[in-house]
């Protein structure tokens, strides 16, 4: 470490410094500054994007309530152009898939659920998957069903785990492979996971042993 005597060596020092310094020293505040700016400007970009989609999602909700077809029709478009990196245009999505299924329009159900799978929230994501495995159940596709869930990521799905060992069991019921639907409606059971009519389909499915047992 250099040792200046003077108050004049110092200053020459820093003077030295300053002309070998000055330009990197002032792109990088510049940077620094450029940097902040735009991370907060980003960060006001994706609240106000969230408040407005929050306000169009609110207003499809409201249109649901009243049945008025075409607002529901154009407010979740709305909310698809733009606003579509909100979680607000998949719960959007998730609400017209709904009603689509209800209508009988079930390929258009679909290919709603498919996007909505496909996107980077994993939670609706998963909701997505289970509802479209239920519309695949509905029109006796099971086989596709279950490799549907077979290509799940267990990593992104543990809380939904329960959800698809019920539905693994429906499928297997269609099938008519009793045994594997009794194991995955246990294994569901036995995961703690609570579903209105998760011990009645296992119960039917263990009465005949109950019955064939004492012979």
């Amino acid at each position: 470490m250099e040792i200046y005597e003077t108050e004049e060596e110092q200053l020459e020092a820093l003077k030295r410094w300053w002309k070998e310094n000055a330009q990197a020293t002032i792109i990088g505040f510049v940077l620094g500054i450029s940097i902040i700016l735009g991370v907060n400007f980003w960060q006001d970009h994706k609240k106000n994007q969230a408040e407005q989609a929050s306000g169009v999602y609110s207003q499809l909700v409201q249109a649901v309530s009243a049945n008025k077809q075409d607002s529901i029709e154009k407010l979740a478009d709305k909310l698809q152009q733009q606003y579509p990196k909100t979680e607000y245009a998949a719960y959007g999505g998730l609400l017209l898939a709904k009603l689509k299924a209800q209508q009988g329009d079930l390929a258009k159900a679909r290919t709603i659920l498919q996007g909505i799978a496909k996107g980077p929230n994993k939670e609706l994501g998963n909701i997505a998957k289970i509802r479209l495995v239920r519309l695949m159940l509905a029109a006796g596709e099971y086989e596709p069903g279950l490799q549907l869930i077979n290509e799940v990521d267990p990593a992104t799905s543990s809380s939904f785990s329960g959800n698809y060992d019920e539905l693994v069991g429906d499928l297997y019921v269609a099938l008519d492979r009793l045994d594997l639907a009794r194991s995955s409606y246990q294994k569901a059971l036995d995961n703690g996971y609570k579903s209105p009519l998760l011990k009645f389909k296992l119960d039917d499915l263990t009465a005949p042993e109950k019955i064939d047992s004492p012979k």
